[in-house]
C-alpha cells in the first residue's frame, strides 16, 4: 500500500491508513487527506525531520484561502491521529505543534428535496448521454432518496449486498460499523431493470460494484458526485456555478425529512420512532441524527396541527 504514498514519510502514512482499517474504518475520505498531505510534502521535499514535518503540516492546514473552518477540522483530526500514531510507534521525540483552531460547525444549510422535486430530478435523467448511464443514476436517484444511504455508501454497494426478495441491503462497515437496510417493495422495480441492464453491461460476480462507470468498473465518487450535481443544476435548483444550492448528499436530509412528515402525519409517537431512524441511518445514537432533522414549512405546520388537536381535546376533557 506504501505505492499510494511518494514522499519520504510514505511507509508511515500507508501503515497509519493499514491500521486504522484494520480496526474496522473505512477510511475512505481521510484516505484522500492523507495522500493531499502526502503530495505537499513531498512536493516540498520535507525529510525525515520532525520540526520540517510540524511547519509543512501546519502550512498545508492553514496555508490554503477559501477553505471552510469545518474542511479545516475534519484534516486537522485525521493529521492528529497521524500524528497519534507516530507517538505511539515511537517516531517522534517532540510534542506536537500548537494546532490551528478549527470549528466542527458548519454554516451551510441543507436543501430538503420534495418529493415533487425528486421526481423532476429522476426525469433530467433522460438527459444524459446513453442508456446504461440514464438508468444508472435513475436507479442511484432512487435509491438514495428511498433508503437515506450515504452516497459513497449507495457507491461501495456490491451485488452481493442486495437481496430484493426480502428488500434489503446490506451496508459494509461505514464509520465503524455494519447494517441491514430494508427499503419498500416499490424500489424493487427499479432495481431488478437496473441490474438487468448492468448484467449485459459489465461483469455480475458476487463481489462486483453495484454501480459501474464507462470503463465497466467502479463507478468513480467523483464522477457521480457532479453528474447528479448535473442534473441538479439542469432542474434549476443549483446555480450554474458555484458551491450554492443543494447538494447530492441533501438527498439524505430530505429522506429523514420526509420520514418524520409520514410519522407526524400518521399520528405516530415520534419519541419512539426516532431510536429506529437513528439505527436505519447508521448513527450510534440520536445526535448523530439531530443533524437531519429539519423543521420545514410543512413539518411545523403538521406539527402544529398535531399539537391543536390535542390542546384543544384536553381542554374539551376538563370542562
Amino acid at each position: 500500500m506504501s505505492s499510494e504514498f511518494v514522499s519520504p514519510w510514505a511507509v508511515e502514512l500507508a501503515a497509519f491508513l493499514t491500521f486504522k482499517r484494520s480496526l474496522g474504518y473505512g477510511y475512505y475520505r481521510e484516505a484522500f487527506t492523507l495522500r493531499a498531505l502526502d503530495r505537499l510534502l513531498a512536493a516540498e521535499h520535507v525529510g525525515r525531520d520532525h520540526r520540517r514535518l510540524d511547519a509543512a503540516v501546519l502550512r498545508w492546514l492553514t496555508g490554503r484561502e477559501g477553505r471552510k473552518t469545518v474542511s479545516i477540522a475534519a484534516e486537522l483530526c485525521v493529521v492528529r491521529q497521524f500524528y497519534g500514531y507516530l507517538r505511539r510507534r515511537g517516531c517522534r521525540s517532540a510534542n506536537d505543534p500548537v494546532w490551528p483552531r478549527a470549528s466542527w460547525t458548519s454554516d451551510y444549510l441543507p436543501y430538503i428535496l420534495s418529493a415533487q422535486e425528486v421526481v423532476r430530478l429522476v426525469r433530467l435523467t433522460r438527459q444524459l448521454r446513453g442508456s446504461f448511464r440514464r438508468i444508472t443514476y435513475r436507479t442511484m436517484l432512487l435509491l438514495l432518496y428511498c433508503t437515506g444511504i450515504r452516497f459513497g455508501e449507495a457507491l461501495r454497494l456490491r451485488l452481493r449486498d442486495i437481496d430484493l426478495p426480502r428488500a434489503t441491503l446490506f451496508i459494509g462497515a461505514s464509520k465503524g460499523r455494519s447494517r441491514w437496510v430494508p427499503f419498500h417493495r416499490s424500489l424493487c422495480g427499479p432495481l431488478n431493470r437496473y441490474l438487468t441492464a448492468r448484467k449485459a453491461f459489465a461483469l455480475a460476480g458476487p463481489d462486483n460494484r453495484l454501480f459501474v462507470g464507462a470503463n465497466r468498473s467502479r463507478l468513480p465518487n467523483s464522477t457521480a458526485w457532479h453528474t447528479v450535481c448535473r442534473l441538479l443544476r439542469l432542474s434549476g435548483m443549483k446555480p450554474p456555478s458555484g458551491r450554492w444550492g443543494p447538494r447530492p448528499y441533501d438527498l439524505r436530509h430530505a429522506f429523514a425529512v420526509q420520514r418524520l412528515l409520514r410519522w407526524y402525519r400518521s399520528g405516530i409517537d415520534l419519541r419512539t420512532r426516532l431510536p429506529w431512524l437513528s439505527a436505519y441511518m447508521g448513527h450510534d445514537d440520536l445526535l448523530g441524527t439531530e443533524v437531519y432533522l429539519h423543521a420545514t414549512p410543512e413539518l411545523l405546520r403538521i406539527a402544529g396541527n398535531r399539537l391543536r388537536s390535542r390542546l384543544t381535546a384536553c381542554a374539551g376533557a376538563q370542562r
